[in-house]
């Protein structure tokens, strides 16, 4: 009999207790353990397992869970003497900055203090006896949500020292998704105050603490070491593109075929393959999303799940705010084609708009793009990707994502009647609306004779047309004959007119 599906589950030792369908991942630890690795950063798209590893860590590690052993019988870490040995015996600080998303930092800061806060709540039994002085239980009671920054920056580490003295051992330090309020910090401006709060918070408790035996921390991104990470000369980066932990997040073709067997759906392994597959981690390939498999296996019908268990606020705002270079090169992306990259996966939030290629890393980062392949350039050093949408799913989800740029003019699809109807004057009519209604004249340019307004109105009408896509093959800016044309709708259907728009300011 099948397993039950527990949608939405992060809690490793609930999964385990109630038989919930569970793709064992437990080989993670060992391959943690062995790595010997002080502090590591893993980097993985959203809902792709991170926060259960993370308890599954925890649950196996922890003293509060020691003799816990049932959890982790009949799974793959169990098989080893050595690590059955090893479970339960450390103190462990776990913490998560997944549900920081304040609008602006004192209540970022605010929210973090009180996870903070919490920690010292669930540990109140350290005020009890003579292992911290009198001082010390005073530096103990201050730390609330609206402590001092130095207070709260040092927390960490002092509760590292507290707990390693009661239990004679160091300890293990856990934080889930790290990056979550830098991505609100910059989409709602206030990176700069952020970033000065965590890089003190982050080098107190991993780089300076002497009671730390192990860290990791999990994210979307790898923010760059010069905001936030500077001189942590002890931590171990694994993104997309690295060979570590390759098959540890998400699952891999030969699990999700063995769950469709599982839940009586082999007839369905190419569509789900069209529609899930395209991640990879490292040189591991067809890497499937949980969140997309898991919600197939519960619901029995395909359907777009892992796009739309965000708001993509940061994705919508580069593409719709980007150069117009950005949008011809996603143009490009959403009719199928690979665009050639040099990547840098260290993200720099308050530079994604100037620095070249940083939105493409993001994007890479966060699971929108996949490698198809790798190119080093041997007589350069440099290493370039050719990228593509990572599959049918997330096309969608652009798709979608472009409509909705225009869902709020009720006369949207006046334009595209128009154009259908070959009514010119309709469609100026509508252009002439909308140009006085919502441009600027740093949308368009100062100067009309200026290559600037032209591109603009190519860009934007390209997104008028983005629903076109199912009846005609949209392209722009090609060579075709002895010029170029500007855009070309190519039916799909003999049955509808071929269309070239050439644009003038």
């Amino acid at each position: 009999m099948a397993r039950v599906i527990g949608i939405g589950k992060q809690d490793f030792e609930k999964i385990i207790v109630n038989h919930n369908f569970y793709v064992d991942k437990t080989n993670f630890i060992r391959e943690w353990w062995e790595s010997d690795d002080e502090v590591t950063l893993i980097t993985r798209p959203r809902r792709f397992g991170k926060t259960l590893n993370m308890s599954m860590l925890e649950q196996f590690f922890s003293i509060k869970y020691a003799g816990r052993g049932d959890l982790f019988a009949g799974l793959s870490v169990w098989e080893y003497e050595k690590y059955r040995s090893l479970q339960g015996t450390y103190p462990v600080i776990s913490l998560s900055f997944a549900n920081v998303k304040e609008s602006d930092f004192r209540g970022t800061k605010q929210s973090m203090n009180r996870i903070i806060e919490d920690i010292y709540n669930k540990n109140a039994f350290l005020l009890t006896g003579e292992i911290l002085t009198d001082n010390e239980k005073d530096y103990f009671r201050s730390v609330t949500c609206n402590m001092e920054d130095t207070t709260a920056t040092w927390a960490l580490h002092k509760m590292s020292d507290f707990l390693s003295r009661y239990y004679g051992k160091k300890v293990i330090i856990l934080l889930d998704e790290y990056d979550t309020p830098m991505q609100e910090a910059y989409v709602n401006g206030y990176w700069n105050e952020l970033v000065a709060f965590t890089r003190s918070l982050f080098n107190s408790t991993f780089k300076t603490n002497p009671y730390l035996e192990r860290a990791m921390m999990t994210g979307i991104t790898r923010v760059s070491k010069e905001s936030i990470f500077s001189d942590l000369n002890n931590l171990k980066v694994v993104t997309a593109t690295s060979d570590k932990y390759a098959d540890c997040f998400g699952f891999t073709e030969e699990e999700v075929f063995a769950a469709l067997e599982e839940y009586d759906k082999s007839d369905q392994k190419q569509q789900i393959k069209d529609w899930y597959d395209g991640f990879s981690f490292g040189k591991v390939t067809d890497i499937y999303n949980p969140w997309s498999i898991i919600s197939f296996l519960d619901e029995g019908r395909i359907g777009i799940y892992w796009a739309n268990t965000s708001s993509n606020s940061l994705v919508n705002k580069l593409i719709r705010e980007g150069s117009p270079e950005v949008k011809k090169i996603f143009e490009q992306l959403i009719q199928g084609e690979t665009i050639q990259m040099e990547i840098d996966e260290q993200i720099v939030y308050n530079q994604l708009f100037a620095k070249k290629n940083a939105i493409w890393s993001l994007l890479l980062a966060s699971g929108y793009l996949k490698v198809v392949e790798t190119v080093f350039v041997e007589k350069t050093g440099r290493t370039y990707y050719d990228l593509a949408l990572t599959n049918k799913e997330v096309r969608i989800m652009f798709e979608n994502m472009i409509q909705d740029w225009f869902a709020g003019n009720d006369d949207y699809n006046d334009f595209i009647r128009a154009l259908l109807l070959d009514d010119v004057k309709a469609m100026n009519n509508y252009m002439n609306r909308v140009t006085t209604e919502m441009f600027s004249s740093f949308d368009t340019g100062k100067r009309p004779s200026d290559k600037q307004p032209e591109r603009f109105y190519h860009g934007f009408v390209l997104g008028l047309m983005a629903e076109f896509a199912d009846q005609y093959v949209i392209t722009s800016n090609r060579e075709s004959g002895f010029g170029r044309y500007d855009i070309m709708l190519e039916p799909r259907n003999a049955e509808y007119d071929a269309m070239l728009i050439e644009f003038k300011v």
